[in-house]
């Protein structure tokens, strides 16, 4: 049985964020965020969450290697800047060192009476939004599959790479799933690299979530999408129904036309992790 392999500090895994910063990302949502603003904001809270999972007594342990791709234009580049900059891929421990700057925030919160009050907050941050031209959305995942090319190649036992995609618009650099072919063809001893893919939009469609058969999408860039996601592992199905979205084993790492709630939850269901050793 594929994805088994236990996640330690001598077998780490590997987690790549592949963002789209086309000018239509800078449509807004309802809550009146942009959204590569909102995107940001939750790829932040999710590099940070991942840095408190591996934090124990004797430090940050690199569990992870994580990296960020962005694509806009014709190109695709690092998506992290600063001295992580300078590559796409780090392990979890180089990230938690290394934040762009922390931004002093207000975080909405019950006090001890329930009632709502603000609370002051630090938030780190290692991404920025930005949103100019063209979705090279090829360029992006051709860059993701290099990436994960090499890091297999000295894994060779590591729980498979999670490629985590985000985009709201339809490529201008050719067909995606040539790429995400190439993608899904590498892969570990434990099995093939896990390619989930989530479609943004503004907040007024109803969101598709992880859904098991193309039958019920809306036209033929969303079955693209559906084709080119991976089948959800079985702790991933477990996660996604422990926030009462209706997975299957026969569901795909795949959401369309997703609300800010969708974002979060499919985020925290790809990223969550499973069988750490040396707690």
């Amino acid at each position: 049985m594929p994805y088994r392999a236990e996640i330690s500090r001598d077998n780490p895994t590997c987690l790549v964020f592949v963002i789209d910063q086309s000018t239509s990302m800078n449509h807004k949502l309802e809550l009146g965020l942009t959204k590569a603003q909102f995107l940001a904001d939750v790829l932040n809270k999710t590099i940070y969450t991942l840095i408190t999972t591996c934090t124990k007594a004797d430090g940050v342990r690199d569990y992870f290697h994580v990296g960020v791709i962005a694509y806009s234009g014709t190109d695709a580049r690092s998506g992290f800047q600063g001295p992580l900059g300078r590559g796409v891929l780090h392990p979890i421990s180089a990230v938690a060192e290394s934040p762009l700057r922390v931004e002093d925030r207000l975080r909405k919160a019950r006090d001890d009476n329930e009632q709502i009050v603000e609370q002051r907050i630090k938030f780190p941050v290692w991404f920025d939004a930005r949103a100019q031209g063209k979705t090279s959305m090829c360029a992006g995942l051709s860059m993701a599959a290099e990436v994960v090319k090499g890091w297999c190649g000295e894994h060779h036992k590591g729980y498979p790479p999670t490629v985590i995609h985000v985009t709201d618009g339809h490529p201008t650099d050719g067909d995606p799933e040539v790429a995400a072919t190439a993608l899904s063809s590498l892969g570990t001893e434990d099995g093939p690299p896990l390619l989930f893919n989530l479609h943004v939009d503004i907040g007024t469609g109803r969101p598709i979530l992880f859904p098991d058969t193309a039958a019920l999408l809306p036209d033929r860039y969303a079955g693209r999408l559906f084709r080119m996601s991976s089948q959800l592992p079985p702790q991933a199905v477990s996660a996604a129904k422990a926030k009462g979205i209706p997975a299957t084993p026969a569901s795909k790492g795949f959401v369309f036309n997703a609300s800010p709630e969708a974002i979060v939850d499919f985020f925290d269901i790809g990223t969550r992790p499973t069988n750490l050793g040396d707690r």
